[in-house]
């Protein structure tokens, strides 16, 4: 049975941003702000449902989805782009593949102990964040 990643979460580190930033076609005074924000998350997991929030001092972002089935997901605020979306478990992982005008787009979650981490991909590039469970 996959985990509950009901929590907040808080910012520890972050591996390789401005890279991926780069490879989603942001430009540089936006990747430089980016590569500043020290972001929380906070994750209401019930049953097949899930909210994840992400929190920064620049703004939120919501995911609101069904897990297992595909939404079209509006990621304008973030490139300027939608997206097919789908998250589903691999395991112990939770898995969201998006669809849409760059290949190889998505992301992990998992727990290691009290730590979630993020691993994000887009073409060839990964970013890696790490957040402390808090609550």
């Amino acid at each position: 049975m996959p985990p509950n990643l009901t929590g907040y979460y808080r910012f520890v580190s972050q591996e390789n941003m401005d890279n991926y930033l780069r490879a989603l076609d942001i430009n540089v005074v936006l990747r430089k702000l980016v590569c500043l924000l020290k972001p929380d998350k906070e994750i209401i997991h019930t049953g097949d449902h899930m909210v994840i929030r992400t929190i920064t001092s620049l703004r939120d972002y919501v995911m609101d989805f069904d897990l297992g089935v595909q939404f079209e997901e509006n990621l304008e605020p973030v490139d300027g782009r939608k997206c097919q979306t789908t998250v589903s478990w691999e395991g112990d992982q939770l898995v969201c593949e998006q669809l849409g005008e760059k290949r190889n787009r998505g992301w992990r979650h998992w727990l290691e102990g009290d730590r979630l981490h993020l691993r994000m991909t887009v073409e060839d590039e990964v970013c890696v964040q790490v957040f402390q469970k808090v609550k």
